[in-house]
């Protein structure tokens, strides 16, 4: 069975993207956090299974993000699963993050979008059976 293990995502900052994973990831921790001499920042952060390799560009005064999500090509969200859906939402609210549409609660489980600081967007979502044939109900 294939399983997810990470993404690699450039980033604007890796510390404001830690913030945001430290809410709505709170198992992850920073696995590695490393400079070399004379070029980018580049950090893995995540749990025992699954990870984020978050780099930051060489040049953040030359960086920009000109992708239209949901109408250019490229990624539009990355999906976590969460426990305590309704936790995290609260505490990303109280942080400051935006929330992208209304909480989608379905009969066996809840979305939530988010953006962080950065302006990607997370869907966070939170089970209420194993059962595939119920969990992915469209």
């Amino acid at each position: 069975m294939t399983h997810f293990e990470h993404a690699n995502i450039t980033v604007p900052n890796i510390d404001a993207s830690i913030a945001f994973l430290a809410i709505a990831a709170p198992d992850f921790r920073v696995k590695a956090d490393v400079t070399p001499k004379g070029e980018k920042r580049w950090l893995h952060i995540g749990n025992n299974n699954h990870y984020f390799a978050l780099q930051e560009p060489k040049d953040i005064k030359t960086f920009q993000d000109q992708r239209n999500p949901y109408h250019d090509i490229g990624v539009n969200h990355l999906a976590m699963i969460v426990d305590d859906l309704e936790l995290k939402k609260r505490k990303l609210l109280e942080a400051g993050y935006r929330m992208n549409g209304d909480l989608v609660n379905e009969p066996y489980r809840k979305r939530v979008y988010f953006f962080d600081s950065a302006g990607f967007e997370w869907e966070l979502v939170e089970y209420f059976t194993d059962d595939p044939n119920l969990r992915y109900q469209y």
